[in-house]
């Protein structure tokens, strides 16, 4: 049985005769999170949009490709959800894996992060001229 059925618009009894929108109702979404990516002449900000998780429930690391990796794995509670069966399911609690590269301009060591209102903010500050100056590296000739 299904509560409510979506409107199509053009034909709507029609389509919704044809398929039974139910088999899409319970079917496992594998959606990433929507993100914004802004640059200043200072730093990268990312954000990602989490709503309904908490910073434990997240992870962020480097992988040994300096790649910037934010995973979020499943949480008890939507395992335990799996066993009820959903009238109507337009939303869930995502699992995922975003890899992200990283310029190389980037302070890998000062990269911060945090949580509020469900969006995670992570900073990418660049180097500054000076910075990169003192990076170079003087090889001695013997």
């Amino acid at each position: 049985m299904v509560m409510t059925r979506r409107n199509m618009g053009i034909m709507p009894a029609l389509l919704n005769e044809l398929m039974d929108w139910s088999n899409y109702a319970t079917e496992d979404r594998n959606e990433m999170p929507k993100m914004n990516v802004s640059e200043s002449e200072k730093e990268y900000v990312v954000e990602m949009c989490v709503p309904g998780h908490s910073k434990e429930e997240l992870s962020l690391s480097m992988d040994s490709e300096n790649n910037l990796v934010v995973e979020l794995a499943a949480t008890k509670k939507e395992e335990e959800n799996n066993a009820l069966h959903y009238l109507r399911h337009e939303f869930g609690r995502l699992q995922f894996k975003q890899t992200l590269s990283i310029p190389e301009n980037v302070k890998k060591e000062s990269i911060g992060a945090q949580m509020e209102n469900g969006v995670l903010t992570i900073v990418l500050p660049k180097f500054t001229e000076q910075e990169k100056e003192a990076l170079k590296q003087k090889i001695e000739i013997k």
